[in-house]
């Protein structure tokens, strides 16, 4: 079933926020295997003109993905998330993430359509720290593959 087209410009409300820490990042960063010192190293980061540590770039993919959560779960827009698998990534910074950050995400979704039988979803998430300042923006695509026919 295709997805409802009036859900285009559809924002949810701002996520809780959450507090970005060091063990967060440090974690991440040796996840993905980014040994660079800004992620880990407090003075490397002061050195390099941050306040403290910073995330690797794609640090916020799970606070974002997270926050589409409300769009996936929504009951009206009748996305089947059984069937869905990520399709594309993006992110346009204005500044790195930071430890210390308190971060929200407020999920809009940009685009809904359907190519080859399948529904596709473009969900804009955009992060603010807990002055309102504008740190990152996410762009998330998810696909929900059709229905095999028997």
């Amino acid at each position: 079933m295709a997805l409802d087209q009036s859900f285009v410009g559809r924002s949810y409300p701002p996520t809780d926020p959450y507090e970005v820490g060091r063990e967060k990042i440090r974690e991440f960063a040796v996840a993905v295997g980014d040994a660079h010192p800004v992620y880990t190293d407090p003075e490397a980061a002061k050195a390099a003109g941050y306040p403290d540590v910073i995330a690797p770039p794609t640090f916020v993919f799970a606070i974002t993905f997270a926050a589409a959560g409300q769009v996936v779960a929504d009951p009206q827009l009748g996305l089947d998330y059984s069937r869905v698998v990520h399709g594309d990534q993006k992110f346009a910074y204005t500044r790195p993430v930071r430890a210390g950050d308190r971060l929200s995400v407020t999920s809009t979704i940009e685009a809904v359509r359907t190519m080859a039988g399948n529904d596709i979803i473009d969900i804009r998430g955009e992060v603010h720290d807990e002055t309102g300042e504008h740190v990152v923006t996410a762009w998330t695509k998810l696909v929900s593959r059709a229905p095999e026919e028997a």
